[in-house]
């Protein structure tokens, strides 16, 4: 069997750590070459490459650089957007875990170098479908997803006869934990703080995704998602919440029959299936005890105290660069919220306001995207309260 090589980008994050945890089992099947990180860890960046024996690490300033080559000499450090994405594409399979906008420049680049990309990176295929789509036919390039819910779609979708065109596919399900504010009343919402906000009840994730859970925007940004990997309409994907976790995510297909996967909440589960596939890879992360007694349970979300979710529905109507506008509204309020610059209610409301300004356009380039990026996060922060 030959090792396949691997580049971790966003290697100190929650997926990146936990790809690490993958790779660690696996030592004979991966070889990890590349990382990078977008914070100044320089410690945790040095203590991953003598690990793994990485010979090539991404780092974002000129001075992080620095730091790293005095106590790594021998291996090489880029700098920045050209960095990541000359290391997207140095190794096989890609594993894209940088957060936010900033992971555009890893997806396309994997994708046009014929790369296995596995991606954590929602908000780049977002805020850049129709881009990312035409990269896709690149010889050799295959997107796989690490979002737990459309890891479960991608496998509940072997079941398709038609695979790749799916018209025997009535709506997909995305399963939602309703975050920490499940059942809350509207008064209840008027005094939510940033720590409950990050107290997940079921899933251990970076700040920026775990805010975005508790909006229910998270769940917003994966019908985007789900709709840009599957090609199936957003009116055709549903989402239902789920407290437990369990069933991550389900494919109702047209005889009624609907099939779901199910484990225990652990992204290592969703990191090894996309590392391994086709063969899957035999540690059972997330496997469930079902001689224990358990209950799923299933309801609507509550559009009316958690519109972010409807927000989402909306732009995937309006099409264009509606969805870029979304993602980047998004990150704008909720790193006022993490800053402590407005309320919890007011990401929402940040966002909505943002959205009455987008005037329609199509995305025919990058530089497009990056205008429509830039004139969104110059509205949001105009109109985050003062």
């Amino acid at each position: 069997m030959s090792r396949t090589s691997v580049a971790l980008l966003g290697a100190t994050g929650s997926i990146g750590t936990q790809t690490l945890e993958v790779l660690r089992r696996e030592p004979a099947r991966f070889g990890l070459v590349s990382i990078a990180a977008g914070g100044g860890n320089v410690d945790r960046i040095i203590e991953i490459a003598r690990e793994f024996g990485v010979k090539r690490i991404g780092v974002p300033t000129q001075e992080v650089r620095a730091s790293v080559l005095s106590q790594l000499p021998n291996v090489e450090v880029v700098v920045g957007d050209e960095g990541l994405s000359e290391l997207a594409r140095s190794a096989d399979t890609i594993v894209n875990a940088v957060v936010g906008f900033a992971g555009l420049p890893v997806t396309l680049a994997a994708l046009e170098a014929g790369k296995r990309l596995a991606l954590a990176n929602k908000e780049s295929l977002i805020a850049a479908a129709p881009l990312v789509e035409r990269v896709r036919n690149t010889a050799g390039a295959e997107l796989l997803p690490i979002d737990s819910e459309h890891c479960a779609i991608h496998q509940a979708l072997a079941g398709a006869s038609n695979a790749g065109n799916y018209r025997e596919v009535r709506r997909l399900i995305l399963t939602a934990s309703g975050g920490p504010f499940r059942g809350w009343t509207r008064e209840d919402l008027d005094g939510v703080t940033k720590a409950q906000a990050l107290a997940h009840p079921t899933w251990a994730m970076g700040p920026k995704i775990t805010i975005d859970s508790s909006t229910l925007m998270n769940k917003g940004l994966e019908v985007l998602e789900a709709s840009a990997l599957f090609g199936i309409a957003a009116n055709r994907i549903d989402v239902v919440v789920h407290p437990q976790s369990i069933v991550h995510s389900m494919v109702e297909y047209i005889d009624g029959s609907v099939i779901a996967q199910l484990s225990k909440p652990d992204m290592r589960l969703p990191i090894a299936y996309c590392l391994g596939l086709p063969e899957r890879l035999d540690h059972a992360w997330g496997a469930l005890d079902f001689k224990t007694a358990f209950s799923l349970d299933f309801s609507p979300p509550d559009l009316e105290n958690f519109p972010a979710l409807k927000l989402a529905y909306e732009v995937a109507e309006v099409g264009g660069a509606a969805p870029a506008w979304l993602s980047a509204a998004n990150e704008v309020a909720v790193a006022a919220f993490l800053d402590d610059r407005i309320t919890w209610r007011q990401i929402s409301e940040v966002v909505s306001k943002t959205l009455d300004f987008y005037e329609p356009c199509t995305l025919e380039s990058l530089s497009e995207l990056l205008d429509a990026d830039k004139r969104a996060r110059e509205v949001a922060t105009a109109n985050l309260p003062k």
